[in-house]
């Protein structure tokens, strides 16, 4: 759960610097830089799997679900395919002192994609969906996270309040939605990164030791761990 301050910083960064170039990348897409969307098999398959899982009793509806999530993860698809990380110069990350890394180049370069792509999926979502139902799709894209990394936090603070859950809950669900704009698997840990960097610091500024709390955590993990292994095995049943 925890990580660096240099690397959070670094992501900062990162985030910063799509504004600043994300402009320019817009501007150097030639019209027809990115070829009009095809939407592959395996796109439409997943789309039909997440829609599927919701139950839904409206055939029409569950088919414009489907459209709208298999249109923007086509696009999504596109956008990166079409504006690889090279776009973005080569340079140095002012946070940290270190040359801007593939993958930030990679988050910079797709995070200018028009925010438009955004709120065409959200819209289409709601327009058919309960926000319950909205929020089951966004875990699909995010492959369940914020359950996952909430369940962590508990984990780390065993005493952790209803009030910072909810704020850390709220901190994961915005990394969430952001997250889904991305195309691959590391892009989206980095961007739930930045939130659980800003988890940690709320939770120190309520007076949490983190370092503390996380240290203790896995001290209890490791024990736990040893304690299985020095466990004798079970004897195997007798036959009757």
């Amino acid at each position: 759960m925890h990580i660096s301050r240099p690397f959070s910083r670094g992501l900062k960064f990162v985030a910063f610097a799509v504004a600043l170039v994300g402009s320019a990348i817009l501007r150097a897409a030639e019209p027809g830089a990115v070829a009009p969307a095809k939407t592959d098999p395996a796109i439409l398959k997943r789309a039909a799997a997440w829609v599927g899982e919701l139950g839904l009793a409206d055939p029409a509806k569950s088919e414009r679900v489907r459209a709208v999530i298999a249109a923007h993860l086509t696009t999504v698809r596109d956008w990166h395919n079409a504006h690889p990380y090279t776009t973005v110069p080569e340079g140095v990350n002012p946070a940290t002192g270190k040359p801007l890394s593939k993958l930030d180049r990679e988050m910079i370069a797709d995070g200018a994609m028009p925010k438009t792509v955004h709120a065409a999926l959200m819209s289409g979502l709601r327009a058919d969906l309960t926000e319950a139902q909205v929020e089951a799709i966004l875990d699909k894209y995010t492959v369940g996270k914020v359950a996952f990394t909430l369940k962590g936090y508990h984990a780390i603070v065993p005493d952790l309040t209803a009030e910072e859950e909810k704020i850390i809950l709220g901190f994961l669900q915005q990394a969430r939605e952001e997250a889904v704009d991305y195309k691959s698997m590391p892009q989206i840990s980095a961007i739930f990164e930045i939130y659980k960097t800003k988890s940690e610091q709320y939770l120190i500024s309520r007076g949490r030791d983190w370092k503390a709390l996380f240290r203790a955590y896995v001290q209890k993990v490791q024990a736990e761990k040893a304690a299985r292994k020095a466990a004798p095995a079970p004897e195997p049943a007798k036959a009757n």
